[in-house]
This record gives C-alpha cells, structure tokens and sequence, in this order.
C-alpha cells in the first residue's frame, strides 16, 4: 500500500425518505444502518473484502459500537463516511466512523467500534492473515497522525464515574 488515505473516505449517500420517522428527522435506527452499510468499504480498504472472506473462510463481527448524534440531518442531505483506524492487534480492530455533511462538512455522528476477526469454521475470534496485519500496520502508521477523535472512549452517564 503507496499511499494511505487519512482519513479513508468510503460510502456515499444520502439520507432517503424511508429513513425519515414520524418526527420528521433522520430516525436514530437508520444512522446505525448507514454506518453499518460504511463497514463493508472499510472492511475491502483494509483487505478483508468479499474474495478474502471466501479464499480464507473467515469473516468479522462487531465486537462493541457506540454511536454519538451530533447534529441533525434532513431529508436529501448527502452523507459522506470517514473512517479513521485507531489501533489492532492480531484478532481485532478498533476504529471510528464520522457521518459528515457530504457538501457542508460538518459531522452529522460517529459510530465507534471494536471488529472481531472470526474464522467461519470455529465462529471463535482468529489471527488475521498476515498480509491483512501488514495493512493494518500501514494504515495505523498513517491514522496515527490524526488527532484520536473526543468521541472515542466515552461513557454514558450524567456524573463521571457514577452509574444510576
């Protein structure tokens, strides 16, 4: 890999009138649909597309995911993903989404999560192939140049430290 795009800029979209609740805003439900939909480009950026799946047996869950609304789209706005890699090791990788106004820019959500590699065989987490860990190394060294996003880590709760 040459040259790593930071961050990979992967689905394109728009926020589609079936995706519009009876509040007439995007539905919270659909946001998780489209970050899911971003996983598939993500996945192919880093290697582990449709044909390295089959050839391998192996595919990836999400292990953990939170998402963060940070501003509202509407009807017709374009959608653009952007994902920024946080980190790997030899089973799993962690990263983060931004749903960004595609034409104004601004972050719309983010979506972070932490992907299992799982063999097809044992549906048990695997060592990912080496020339996969290879990609991920390169995209690390390149994603690490970002700031680490204030979405990431966060906790839930109204008192830091505090669960009701």
């Amino acid at each position: 890999m040459t040259e790593v795009p930071t961050p990979f800029v992967g689905l394109r979209t728009e926020v589609r009138p079936e995706w519009i609740d009876n509040n007439g805003h995007f539905n919270a439900g659909y946001y998780f649909v489209v970050f899911d939909e971003a996983v598939t480009d993500w996945t192919a950026f880093v290697g582990l597309d449709e044909a390295h799946r089959a050839a391998h047996d192996v595919t990836t869950f999400s292990a953990e995911g939170h998402i963060t609304f940070e501003r509202e789209m509407d009807l017709g706005d374009p959608i653009e993903i952007r994902t920024q890699l946080l980190d790997f090791d030899e089973k799993k990788f962690h990263y983060i989404h931004f749903m960004h106004h595609a034409t104004e820019g601004w972050v719309a959500a983010t979506n972070e999560l932490l992907s299992m590699h799982i063999s097809g065989q044992t549906r048990r987490s695997a060592p990912m192939a080496p020339e996969i860990q290879q990609r991920l190394a390169a995209i690390k060294a390149a994603h690490s140049k970002l700031p680490v996003p204030a979405q990431v880590g966060r906790v839930i709760g109204l008192k830091a430290g505090r669960i009701a």
